[in-house]
């Protein structure tokens, strides 16, 4: 009887254990929030209620943010979507004091949230909050002939009909051995649903996700590994 299970259970397709709510609050709560400094546990605390909480990075993607950042040795590095600024502040306390964070937004009010947090942290002069589209910010990085292959790290979280065309760009500013990390790959789940039941609201963006995903994969560029963390995260390592 138990070798019966056994077989079932080696036939699943799916190998992934976390399955129930339970086992991920068991995450949370024995590796990932005794881990989480004071700073981004207040920053979780204040986007609690904003009518777009779900935007913010997840606390167990951010263990792995902060563990990728150290792995990198990341000084310069680029975040391209900010909202109220956990990923942010975890970078900021993540990289030495005269490291550097180029924050790009095309709003700052939700930003304005995280600010106080991020000044009490002590780590407000590593940023420099540019309230702009990222596309243009990043084309005039690349007219800076300093700046190619310069930046250790990139963490995208912002519209996703432009991943594709913000990774080209990346793609030059990044250094070799970088790494570069797109947020909400999954999407909800709905990359792998039929389009016929996908919500509606989660339509035009699916698209785009499952076509840079595609783009991701065919890159010979980059080593990727794409994590069911939060919302789905994709870790590109720039190879040449």
């Amino acid at each position: 009887m138990e070798e019966d299970h056994e077989n079932r259970e080696s036939s699943k397709t799916n190998k992934g254990l976390l399955q129930t709510d339970e086992l991920y609050q068991y995450i949370l709560e024995t590796s990932v929030y005794p881990r989480e400094a004071e700073p981004l546990k207040e920053i979780r605390d204040a986007t609690a209620n904003h009518p777009r909480r779900l935007m913010a990075t997840a606390p167990d993607a951010g263990l792995l943010l902060s563990l990728l950042l150290k792995l990198v040795d990341a000084k310069n590095t680029i975040e391209i979507g900010v909202f109220t600024g956990y990923s942010l502040l975890l970078t900021a306390l993540s990289i030495p004091a005269d490291g550097k964070i180029i924050a790009i937004d095309i709003n700052r009010e939700a930003y304005e949230i995280g600010l106080p947090i991020i000044q009490r942290a002590g780590v407000e002069h590593k940023i420099n909050f540019i309230e702009a589209s990222a596309l243009l910010v990043l084309n005039k990085l690349l007219e800076e002939s300093d700046k190619e292959d310069s930046f250790d790290y990139v963490y995208v979280d912002a519209d996703k009909d432009n991943y594709g065309n913000y990774h080209e760009r990346l793609m030059k500013l990044v250094r070799v051995g970088g790494i570069i990390i797109y947020d909400n790959t999954l999407w909800g789940g709905t990359v792998a649903l039929p389009k016929s039941i996908v919500p509606e609201h989660r339509t035009y963006h699916r698209e785009h996700i499952i076509e840079f995903n595609k783009l991701l994969s065919n890159d010979p560029r980059i080593q990727i590994s794409q994590i069911p963390l939060g919302d789905g995260v994709t870790i590109c390592r720039r190879i040449y």
